[in-house]
Order: structure tokens, then C-alpha cells, then sequence
């Protein structure tokens, strides 16, 4: 689901991220919004995909868990409530837990 939740943010451009970079709670100096909207969609369509071969498996259940917390963030600031920031945050707690466990022994960093 990250890979197709990511993959159309991937393809949609400087101006879809700097939309999705918004929602960063440290925005910094202008322009750096599309560089965290191009990261956050990185994260979900490339480390979906890294997460499901177990290569760089730990390093792509980062970058998932930094997106999904940012993405909880943005729930709850936009008033949404834990109803809204849900899902955002079980799938930070899943790909917490998977970070710390690791990579299954049939992954590719396992080979």
C-alpha cells in the first residue's frame, strides 16, 4: 500500500511536493518544501518497495516511520483528532517494531 500510495506523489512533480512538503513541521528556508514532499514520496513508493524485498530494510523502515509521524502530525494540527492521525500512526508503530526486529531471514540484506 506504501507503493501505491507513494508511487502517483513520485510522478506528480515539484508542484505536487512542495504541497505534500507543506505539511513539514520544520519547514526551514523556501524551496526546501518540495525537497521534504519529494523525500516523503520517495519514502513511501522506494521504501515501500525496499521494505517488501528486505534491501536496505532498516533504513527504509526510517525514512516509512519519519514519514508516517509527520503525517500523523499533520492530522492532528489540521484538527482531524486521533480519528484522522489513526492509520498514520499504527503504520509509524508497525514500521518502529520492524525496525527494531529487522529483516526477515529470507530478505535480501539476509543473502
Amino acid at each position: 500500500m506504501m507503493i501505491i500510495h507513494g508511487y502517483p506523489k513520485m510522478m506528480g512533480g515539484p508542484d505536487l511536493w512542495a504541497k505534500i512538503g507543506s505539511a513539514m513541521p520544520i519547514k526551514g528556508a523556501p524551496g526546501l518544501a518540495v525537497f521534504w514532499g519529494f523525500m516523503a514520496a520517495f519514502a513511501e513508493a522506494v521504501g515501500g518497495l525496499l521494505f517488501i524485498l528486505g534491501f536496505l530494510f532498516r533504513p527504509a523502515c526510517f525514512l516509512l516511520l519519519v514519514t508516517m509521524g509527520v503525517a500523523a502530525h499533520k492530522h492532528f494540527t489540521d484538527g482531524d483528532g486521533l480519528q484522522g492521525a489513526g492509520h498514520a500512526l499504527e503504520l509509524a508503530v508497525v514500521f518502529l517494531a520492524m525496525f527494531i526486529i529487522g529483516p526477515g531471514k529470507y530478505s535480501v540484506d539476509k543473502r
